[in-house]
């Protein structure tokens, strides 16, 4: 079970990270109903590190929920297009939400060593080439949020080379348990037998 230091202070924090998201100019249709997109992402994310890690600590939470909090600060149009400015928009996105957070935190009291590891967490590196539980955690949801929102347009959108790359990246991401919540994932029938035999296929070249 999770320990909250302090209720009164986290509800505060989480409430002063949505309020940040107000003004989302972007949706996200989730069952017919379009929501405003990042904090949608941002619901989603708790839920699904309080599934994979029930024992998720404040810190793990906090990054959770401020992962992508005001993105569409940094429109992805002002790097350069192709994978090598997308993956330098990316690099820059964790750092500006991290710092955003960072922000966040300090004006709700939080002690350094709890903001400098919500920074990390939220920044990834070098927390997950280091094997951290907590940071895989949070990969994993953010991988989870993906499948769940943007499986079904990613495979109407792209022809089956294309469809395996990213699926198979965002795969390669994850840990056992982020796989198996995937395999557990609500999906429509054409979505879940696509994404079952891509798995099928990446498990069989890992085995080979």
């Amino acid at each position: 079970m999770t320990q909250i230091e302090d209720a009164g202070r986290y509800g505060a924090a989480i409430a002063a990270i949505d309020a940040a998201n107000v003004g989302d100019p972007f949706v996200l249709v989730v069952d017919g109903r379009a929501l405003p997109k990042e904090q949608t992402h941002a619901e989603m994310m708790t839920d699904w590190v309080l599934r994979l890690r029930p024992e998720a600590s404040e810190t793990l939470l906090l990054a959770a929920r401020a992962h992508h909090v005001r993105r569409w600060m940094v429109p992805r149009d002002s790097f350069p297009a192709g994978r090598g400015g997308y993956l330098r928009w990316r690099r820059a996105l964790h750092h500006v939400h991290a710092e955003l957070a960072a922000a966040i935190l300090e004006g709700q009291g939080y002690r350094r060593e709890e903001v400098e590891r919500v920074y990390a967490l939220i920044a990834k590196e070098p927390l997950l080439g280091q094997g951290d539980e907590e940071a895989q955690t949070l990969e994993d949801a953010l991988s989870l949020v993906f499948f769940d929102t943007q499986l079904t347009p990613t495979l109407a959108e792209l022809d089956e080379r294309q469809q395996r790359r990213v699926v198979g990246r965002t795969w390669r991401k994850m840990s056992a348990a982020g796989r198996q919540a995937l395999r557990e994932l609500e999906l429509n029938a054409a979505s879940r037998e696509a994404l079952g035999r891509m798995i099928a296929d990446f498990e069989a070249a890992a085995d080979g």
